[in-house]
């Protein structure tokens, strides 16, 4: 039985859909170009890539002359709320407390960094709750 497919982004995946993302729209060999990739990938492992990641459903291809041009179909945003999430379900168990706690537990975190998060936390917090002294979500 063949191994399912995971919607998730490879490395590989990434570097692509980064150069789709920053320019809009690419063919294989303008993808193969911009590639931030050290050795850069054939042009034949880039056309293979983008055709995994339309079947995935993150880019589509349109006919331009004899080239394909490939668009991105998903936001970076949404591919890394995406990314978050699975994150958050396989490792932290959905707990985003667990989360942030395991990513401040690490490395000490600067008074700008501290403020920023607040800064953050505030904005993301409904107003009720902070009128009701009640900042737990």
């Amino acid at each position: 039985m063949a191994r399912r497919r995971s919607a998730a982004l490879t490395d590989g995946e990434l570097r692509i859909m980064r150069v789709l993302w920053d320019s809009g729209r690419a063919t294989v060999g303008e993808v193969s170009e911009r590639i931030e990739a050290s050795p850069r990938p054939a042009y034949n492992t880039v056309l293979t890539v983008l055709r995994i990641l339309e079947a995935k459903g993150y880019v589509r291809h349109e006919k331009d002359g004899r080239a394909f041009v490939y668009v991105p179909m998903i936001e970076r945003g949404e591919a890394r709320r995406h990314a978050l999430s699975q994150l958050l379900t396989r490792f932290f168990d959905g707990s985003r407390e667990l989360l942030v706690l395991d990513l401040l537990g690490h490395e000490k975190a600067s008074p700008e960094d501290v403020a920023r998060f607040r800064e953050l936390i505030d904005r993301a917090m409904p107003e009720a709750a902070l009128h009701s002294g009640d900042h737990r979500s």
